[in-house]
C-alpha cells in the first residue's frame, strides 16, 4: 500500500517527552522528566465519596449525553473563580475541554490557515508546538527572561510576521519556570492592544504559587484580545482530562463548532465527579497543601542544585509551578548529558523539544512535583556527578 497518510500528520513528530517516560518506567530511575502532579496529594476519599453520592442521587442522569459547551452548573463554578480573582467571565464564554490541550488543538481548528503566523516563547510548552504544528503555522519563536518574554524582539516580530495567535504560559512556565512581571505584561498588552491577534494565556499552574504575589492576567490588560485556557489536571486530578477555553462570544461560536465536530462533548460523568467533589470540599484547602509540598520540593531541589550542580551550570528559581530551568555552558549539548545521566539512573528533559529550530541545545528542564525530598537530593547528586565530569 502506498503512502495513504496527509501531510500535516506526517510533518508532526512523536511526542519527545512520551519517548523520555518508557526509559523512566525502571523503577530505579529517579526521574525529574515528567511533568506529573504529585500522586501522593489526589484528594482520593473525596473523589471516592463525590463519586458514590453523584451516582446514588443522579446514577442514570450523569451516564448520559450532555452539550457540548459542557455541565451549565461547572461552566458557573469556573465563572465564580474569575470572579474571586477580579475578572468578569460569563458561564456562557467558557467551553468544557478534554484538558487545556483540546483548547489548543480547537484553537487551531478554529483560527490556523496553512502558513499562518504562531508568536510562541522559546523555549515553549512542547503541547503547544505539536498541537499547532498539526495545522502547518509558521512558528516565530521569541525569548523568555527571568521577568517574561523580550519586549524588545516581540515588537519587530510582530511588525514583521503579522500572526494570528500568541501563545505563553505566563504563570511558571513550562518549561523554564519564569513568570511574567507585571511590568512586562502591561508591555505586552501594550503591544497587542488594538491589533487583530488573540493572545491565548495558558495557565495550568497558576492556583500554584508558592512566593511572592499573583500578577495580573492579561484578561484584566486586553480582554478583547485574550483567550484562556485552565485546567483541574494540576488542582484537582490529571486522568479526568477537564479542562476549559474562555474566550468572548465570536471566538466561542466557532470553538463550539469545532468541539461538535471532534468528540461532541467532554466526559460528562468527569465534569459531575468533578463538580460534586468542588461542592463538597474545600478546593483553597487543598490548593494550599499543593502549595506547601511544591514549595518544599522546589526547595530541596534549589538546595541540592547549589551543593551538587559546578557553578557553570545557571537555573530558574520559580515561584510556583512544576518546573525549573538549567543552562548549561555554551557547546555542552543536554543531550549528550542526557545519555550518561541514564547510566546513573536519573532522567530529565533536555532542552530540544522546546524549541522549533534549535537542535543540542544547552539546556533542560527539571521536575520536582513528582518526586520527595530525600529522592531529589539523591537524583541531583547523581546528576551534578555528570555535569562536573563534563564540563570539568
Amino acid at each position: 500500500m502506498g503512502n495513504i497518510f496527509s501531510d500535516r500528520i506526517s510533518d508532526v513528530p512523536r511526542s519527545f517527552i512520551r519517548e523520555i517516560l518508557k526509559v523512566t518506567l525502571d523503577e530505579s530511575v529517579i526521574s525529574f522528566a515528567g511533568g506529573l502532579p504529585n500522586r501522593d496529594l489526589f484528594p482520593l476519599e473525596e473523589i471516592k465519596a463525590a463519586t458514590a453520592k453523584l451516582l446514588e442521587e443522579s446514577g442514570k442522569d450523569v451516564l448520559q449525553y450532555s452539550s457540548s459547551e459542557g455541565y451549565r452548573e461547572l461552566r458557573e463554578w469556573i465563572s465564580a473563580r474569575y470572579r474571586k480573582k477580579g475578572m468578569s467571565i460569563d458561564a456562557d464564554n467558557i467551553l468544557i475541554t478534554a484538558g487545556s490541550q483540546q483548547g489548543l488543538d480547537l484553537l487551531g481548528k478554529t483560527i490556523l490557515n496553512e502558513g499562518d503566523s504562531v508568536v510562541i516563547e522559546e523555549p515553549g510548552y512542547l503541547g503547544a508546538i505539536q498541537a499547532f504544528s498539526i495545522y502547518r503555522s509558521r512558528f516565530h519563536p521569541v525569548p523568555v527572561h527571568e521577568d517574561g518574554i523580550d519586549i524588545g524582539l516581540l515588537g519587530r516580530t510582530l511588525s514583521e510576521h503579522p500572526a494570528k495567535l500568541m501563545y505563553c504560559v505566563p504563570n511558571f512556565q513550562n518549561p523554564s519556570g519564569i513568570s511574567y512581571s507585571t511590568e512586562n505584561r502591561k508591555q505586552v498588552a501594550e503591544l497587542l492592544q488594538g491589533k487583530n491577534i488573540l493572545l491565548v494565556e495558558d495557565d495550568p499552574y497558576g492556583e500554584l504559587r508558592f512566593l511572592g504575589q499573583d500578577k495580573p492576567s492579561f484578561h484584566t490588560l486586553i480582554p478583547h484580545n485574550t483567550v484562556l485556557l485552565g485546567s483541574f489536571s494540576k488542582i484537582v486530578i490529571p486522568s479526568f482530562r477537564i479542562g476549559w477555553i474562555a474566550a468572548r462570544h465570536e471566538v466561542m461560536e466557532k470553538l463550539i463548532i469545532a468541539k461538535q465536530a471532534s468528540d461532541l462533548h467532554t466526559n460528562y460523568f468527569g465534569q459531575r465527579v468533578i463538580l460534586q467533589y468542588l461542592k463538597d470540599n474545600n478546593i483553597d484547602e487543598h490548593i494550599e497543601k499543593i502549595r506547601e509540598a511544591y514549595g518544599r520540593q522546589r526547595d530541596a531541589m534549589v538546595s541540592a542544585i547549589r551543593e551538587y550542580f559546578p557553578a557553570a551550570a545557571q537555573y530558574t528559581e520559580p515561584e510556583g509551578g512544576m518546573f525549573l530551568w538549567i543552562t548549561l555552558p555554551e557547546g555542552l549539548s543536554a543531550m549528550e548529558v542526557f545519555k550518561k545521566a541514564i547510566e546513573l539512573k536519573v532522567a530529565f528533559v533536555p532542552g530540544d523539544p522546546f524549541y522549533v529550530n534549535r537542535t543540542n541545545v544547552n539546556t533542560l528542564r527539571l521536575n520536582y512535583s513528582s518526586v520527595d525530598a530525600g529522592t531529589i537530593r539523591t537524583g541531583i547528586r547523581r546528576l551534578g556527578e555528570v555535569l562536573k565530569t563534563m564540563i570539568g
